[in-house]
């Protein structure tokens, strides 16, 4: 990838962490990001957690639907989720620290696939992901 390829993903990424309550709201953080690639993290807080005292499903999904999503929107152009699957292969407890990592499979002219794995802090695979987009409407950065 190129710097300019790069710096336009991280403008990208700045203009949309912005507007993204969802996001910001469950304490995720930006680690990195590349043309067609994102890496996000986030702890397991204690509402985050299911009757079972396990990390609810639903918060590991948002974190890897987040890294999806950033990955996916590094080329200028909105991209939206067209379809998304995600299997859960371990538990998450209380304080993990989870990190997203979103990788570009393949992009054609308005759809992507991505892949995307989340691991806990130990390195264990948690759960992986894979997405599918579709670009529509609009650029994060105006006049380009």
């Amino acid at each position: 990838m190129s710097q300019d390829a790069d710096q336009l993903a991280k403008a990208c990424a700045d203009s949309m962490w912005a507007n993204d309550q969802a996001s910001s709201g469950l304490g995720m953080q930006i680690d990195k990001v590349e043309q067609g690639f994102a890496q996000l993290s986030m702890s397991i807080r204690k509402d985050m957690l299911n009757g079972q005292e396990i990390g609810h499903g639903g918060f590991i999904f948002t974190l890897a639907d987040s890294a999806f999503a950033f990955a996916c929107n590094t080329y200028n152009q909105f991209t939206v989720a067209q379809h998304c699957s995600v299997s859960f292969l371990a538990p998450v407890y209380l304080n993990d620290r989870l990190t997203a990592t979103a990788v570009e499979r393949n992009r054609t002219t308005r759809s992507g696939i991505y892949d995307v794995t989340v691991v806990n802090q130990k390195g264990d695979t948690v759960a992986e992901f894979r997405g599918h987009s579709r670009t529509v409407k609009g650029q994060h950065i105006p006049d380009l």
